[in-house]
């Protein structure tokens, strides 16, 4: 089975498009991500019915962001995308009557809920701002240490 990427790339594409001033066009994001235009088009209509992003159509048009990355969520754009289930694994309901499918299935539900409130609340404490600050951090680290490179003498 496949991964879902969806939230990691359109996290991905929010904190590029905060770098820039201009609006990101369809195919430039495509382009970033591999993908096809359509794909991001659709994908990126979820997060404007949530306010999360906006379009303009024309000469200089593209996405943008509606929001200051502060106040978005990893969680906001999760269920902006439409929550896909944290797991592969899936409930046996071949035999419902069965008392011990009844009983595996109430004890994984239980663990499998459990396990998604959790992932919920984690989503729900970082922002995007947390994540455009932390790729500024990096960044910053690897400027410094391409600056050092030309400093230092190899050895």
């Amino acid at each position: 089975m496949r991964n879902d990427t969806r939230l990691s790339r359109m996290l991905h594409v929010l904190i590029h498009m905060a770098r820039h001033d201009l609006p990101a066009t369809s195919d430039s994001l495509a382009q970033m991500l591999g993908t096809n235009p359509v794909v991001v088009r659709r994908t990126m209509a979820l997060l404007k019915e949530q306010g999360y992003v906006r379009s303009e159509k024309g000469h200089r048009g593209g996405w943008s962001l509606a929001k200051p990355l502060g106040e978005i969520t990893l969680l906001d754009i999760h269920l902006a995308l439409g929550s896909s289930s944290l797991f592969a694994i899936g409930l046996s309901t071949d035999h419902p009557e069965c008392l011990v499918e009844q009983a595996v299935n109430t004890v994984l539900t239980d663990a499998f809920d459990a396990a998604q409130a959790l992932l919920n609340e984690r989503l729900r404490s970082v922002t995007l701002e947390q994540l455009a600050e932390d790729f500024e951090r990096r960044y910053e680290r690897l400027e410094s240490a391409k600056a050092m490179q030309c400093i230092e003498p190899n050895s």
